[in-house]
């Protein structure tokens, strides 16, 4: 029987719901689970014995069952419907914590790749496995458990059935009590009877496996109406807070603002206060009790019944002992099978090993098992690079994408292997989703909370894969001379790195001079995917001119409102993994705090910022500090600035475009770097020294100047004419805070990290 996306992501919550309410550890757990498949998927009647638990979850799930406005209708409801007030139903939440210091410990790209695919294997694999979801009946489901059936059953055996600590928990699990296990985390319905062991399991796989990486989980144990209708108290009586009582205590000054904290901090009038009280009594009042019991236990509270997490994993060091790669841990032993023998400690032997897997090395693990360790890692780890792989073959995009090159294709090893594109320089893409905060304070029910997930995860993944299609091709690596890439010379392979894709969140290392190009397209990727689903799609109602600085007129409107906001850093191959990364989360965060200034005209779109590190001593603080003393200078009342990131999209596309046409025109660097120099000599020097420099250009590279450059970015406010090469600007937040702007000291910075179109190679000025 063939179901639609919706229904059956209903059809799976309220199996998960009845299994939960009839559970028991003496009851025959195939044919529970076949009776209530047959009955949900199937439409099949079932036993006598069953249908008192059938018939109350399909009451609970009704869609016309609405929140109750009098305290009457609740306990009128708990009268029809006993089981669904006495019962109870548990719920689990879980997952690494502390991902970016577990990851990016290590100061090689294969630990980095290593720790990323472990914790992978365990979110994607590992607590599937624990719910059985190598037996779902649904492929689109946990498709990385069905195609490692052996390794899930073997998890279960080994953790599951013969820990007596976790004793009955496989049997109690089914696939069906998982609401999402992408993005890191996981949250699921359970059986109230093994809260506390799942919660357990979760937390003790990730330590199990990985040895040092941070995890929490937590669980709590609700009445199903809860579902349906928020946190309830544990008695109904006519002197029960609901909300008449709310809306009396709104109208109270002294009360109101408690009440605003919490149904609706941001509510200012009384008339939807019921709205707002709606919206908070749901099954978000569930997860949010979830998060607030997940952050106690992270920060070390003690939890009554379970093992504390107030002392973390610790492995004891010595001054006078060899430490690892990472300086952070004993070395067990120096490994000399490998090209550069490093010294690891167990933790971060694992990380290579698994990194080994993941990447398809033809380095076999003699090394690991040499030092005699007992571990042994899923051996069908699945990347992200055979996932992308699959993606080209199902869009047919093979052929664009290998252009005729060898397609016997090898990933890259090292960051060297990357840079190898391009003189040396790579970039780093961290990219986050916007809004989804607020997106998610407005689900109501756990099948929304499923589809919520699958779609952004879906869009996320597809996004990357289709950018990356779109602006790389293999390539022939040559010129390499280390140690560690011996034999590497004219392999071909693929010109990336996918660190992370979780949930909203993407984490890549591209060539350098591709990196401004598939960001844009990422975001664009991901916007556009979300706005052909109607819960995210949006009327694109904003101001465009007080968004765009580039040609607003011609900028599509926002469809989606959802969207990703991404930090991009362009540096040396060299530069420390730990160092990009900072900087690069930097980036995002500005990123972010561009596109919140930029929400109340109406904007949902993507930003982006940027960074090109030529020297690693070249910030010694923050981006923010750099950039407002060294970038930023006060002309009388006004402020001028050397710099104009973050870009919109659309923005972005345009500034790419300039620089393509500076190097199509054979622009010449000295005269752009002088222009640059007399930026902070202020505005009419630079003014006029940029109009002097443009008129020695051939005429065609006059026009493509004025056309992309001048009127692109720089007309005047209050005239026709052009500032070029400055922008007046008015800042967001203070509208008595003005200036001017340039965007030439970012073309300068890009000019060598931005590919022209082969069509727009005719050189302008011949």
């Amino acid at each position: 029987m063939q179901i639609e996306s919706t229904d059956r992501i209903q059809r799976r919550i309220k199996i998960a719901i009845a299994w939960c309410l009839g559970y028991s550890p003496t009851l025959n757990r195939g044919v529970q689970l076949q009776a209530l498949r047959d009955r949900f998927y199937g439409d099949l009647p079932c036993s006598d014995s069953l249908q008192s638990i059938v018939d109350a979850v399909v009451n609970l799930m009704r869609e016309d069952l609405e929140l109750p406005k009098q305290i009457v209708e609740i306990q009128s409801l708990i009268q029809d419907r006993p089981l669904l007030w006495e019962q109870r139903i548990g719920m689990v939440y879980g997952g690494a914590t502390k991902i970016k210091q577990y990851v990016f410990e290590a100061a090689k790209l294969q630990e980095i790749r290593g720790a990323s695919a472990l914790l992978d294997n365990i979110n994607l694999v590992d607590l599937p496995a624990f719910f059985h979801g190598d037996e779902d009946l649904d492929p689109e489901y946990f498709p990385e458990c069905q195609s490692a059936k052996e390794y899930c059953q073997k998890i279960r055996h080994e953790w599951l059935e013969t820990d007596s600590s976790l004793a009955g928990l496989a049997y109690a699990l089914i696939p069906e009590l998982i609401i999402y296990s992408t993005g890191g985390n996981i949250l699921a319905f359970c059986p109230s009877e093994v809260v506390d062991r799942l919660a357990n399991a979760i937390e003790k796989r990730y330590t199990s496996e990985t040895l040092t990486a941070n995890s929490c989980a937590v669980g709590a144990i609700f009445k199903p109406l809860e579902i349906k209708f928020g946190l309830l108290p544990d008695e109904i009586t006519d002197e029960t807070f609901w909300f008449a009582d709310y809306q009396k205590a709104y109208q109270n000054p002294e009360t109101q603002k408690f009440i605003s904290g919490y149904v609706a901090p941001q509510l200012t009038t009384a008339d939807g206060l019921w709205e707002a009280f709606c919206q908070r009594k749901s099954f978000n009042e569930l997860t949010s009790n979830l998060a607030v019991l997940f952050n106690q236990r992270r920060s070390g509270n003690p939890e009554i019944g379970r093992p504390s997490r107030q002392f973390p994993v610790m492995f004891e060091t010595h001054p006078y002992l060899r430490r690892d790669g990472g300086d952070k841990r004993s070395a067990i032993a120096q490994v000399k099978l490998l090209p550069d023998e490093p010294w690891y400690s167990e933790s971060a032997a694992r990380k290579r090993l698994v990194g080994q897997i993941a990447k398809r090395e033809d380095i076999t693990d003699n090394w690991y098992r040499r030092l005699g360790l007992q571990w042994r890692p899923n051996s069908r780890i699945e990347t992200w690079v055979r996932k992308y792989e699959r993606f080209l073959s199902k869009q047919s995009l093979i052929d664009r994408y290998f252009e005729g090159k060898e397609r016997v294709t090898e990933e890259a090893r090292s960051l060297r292997e990357i840079g190898n594109v391009c003189r040396g320089f790579v970039a780093y893409i961290y990219a986050d989703g916007n809004n989804m905060g607020g997106y998610i304070q407005k689900i109501k029910t756990p099948q929304e909370y499923q589809k919520f997930s699958r779609d952004i995860f879906t869009a996320t993944e597809q996004s990357v894969y289709k950018a990356l299609a779109e602006h790389l091709h293999p390539h022939r690596l040559q010129g390499l001379t280390d140690p560690e890439s011996e034999g590497r010379n004219g392999k071909w392979i693929h010109p990336f790195e996918i660190i992370t894709i979780g949930g909203d969140d993407v984490m890549l290392v591209v060539p350098a001079d591709k990196a401004l190009a598939i960001s844009k397209t990422l975001g664009e990727e991901f916007e556009k995917h979300l706005a052909g689903i109607p819960e995210y799609q949006i009327s694109g109602d904003e101001d465009r001119s007080k968004i765009h600085r580039y040609q607003p007129t011609t900028a599509e409107p926002s469809a989606s409102s959802l969207s990703m906001s991404t930090g991009v850093l362009i540096t040396a191959e060299t530069t420390p993994i730990y160092y990009a990364e900072d900087l690069t989360n930097q980036l995002l965060k500005s990123a972010k705090e561009r596109s919140k200034l930029l929400k109340p005209h109406g904007y949902y779109g993507g930003t982006v910022d940027f960074l090109v590190l030529k020297s690693v001593t070249m910030i010694s603080s923050n981006i923010k500090e750099f950039r407002q003393e060294g970038l930023v200078k006060s002309a009388g009342d006004l402020k001028l600035k050397f710099y104009a990131a973050p870009y919109t999209l659309h923005e972005l596309g345009g500034l790419i475009e300039v620089v393509q046409t500076l190097r199509t025109a054979e622009f010449p660097k000295s005269q752009l770097y002088q222009i640059r120099s007399l930026l902070d000599r202020g505005k009419r020097t630079a003014i006029l020294n940029y109009r002097y420099f443009r008129v020695r250009l051939k005429p065609d590279g006059q026009k493509v100047l004025k056309d992309q450059f001048e009127f692109g970015w720089c007309d005047a406010e209050t005239n026709n004419g052009s500032l070029a090469p400055w922008m007046y600007y008015t800042e967001s937040d203070a509208q008595d805070k003005s200036g001017y702007e340039t965007i030439w000291r970012d073309l300068v910075d890009l000019y060598d990290f931005v590919t022209v179109k082969t069509e727009n190679a005719t050189q302008l000025n011949r």
